[in-house]
């Protein structure tokens, strides 16, 4: 059997598999790089909102805490200068403090609604293994087979 009929000869210029596996790998690698660096954007961007939702929660907790006690005592018996009883006062303020804890925690939620998921990752990615499972390989030549095996050169 003659190279010509086992298989074609490669063309002058033409890369041989090795090169062609080389530069898919390298192709499949930078991708894959990059589909890292883009989730990582993502999650940064993300961890940062996280953060400020974080962050307003724990001030909110931290000045609720505070200033309850010293607060509470001035505004109830300011109450009670006014003419109400001490009971009422204290009952008034207690309820004013509820109202600013849940406008606090009202604003640290929509902080942590704001988050997402890493929605162009996760479209790269799929988009990358779609293209992966539909690469089909053709099948080497004879001839390929044993150059690669070095039966011939």
């Amino acid at each position: 059997m003659s190279a010509g009929t086992a298989g074609r000869a490669p063309y002058e210029g033409e890369r041989s598999i090795g090169e062609l596996f080389a530069a898919a790998t390298n192709d499949l690698s930078a991708l894959v790089h990059d589909e890292i660096a883009l989730a990582k954007a993502e999650i940064r961007a993300d961890v940062k909102r996280g953060v400020t939702g974080g962050v307003s929660v724990s001030v909110a907790g931290v000045v609720a805490l505070a200033s309850v006690p010293m607060l509470s005592f001035a505004a109830a018996y300011g109450l009670q200068a006014l003419g109400l009883t001490l009971g009422w006062s204290f009952l008034i303020v207690g309820g004013a403090y509820l109202l600013l804890a849940a406008l606090l925690g009202l604003l640290a939620m929509r902080s942590f609604k704001k988050i997402e998921k890493p929605r162009r990752t996760i479209e790269g990615a799929q988009a990358t293994a779609d293209v992966l499972k539909n690469a089909r390989p053709r099948p080497a030549t004879k001839e390929e087979i044993d150059r690669a095996l070095g039966r011939i050169s």
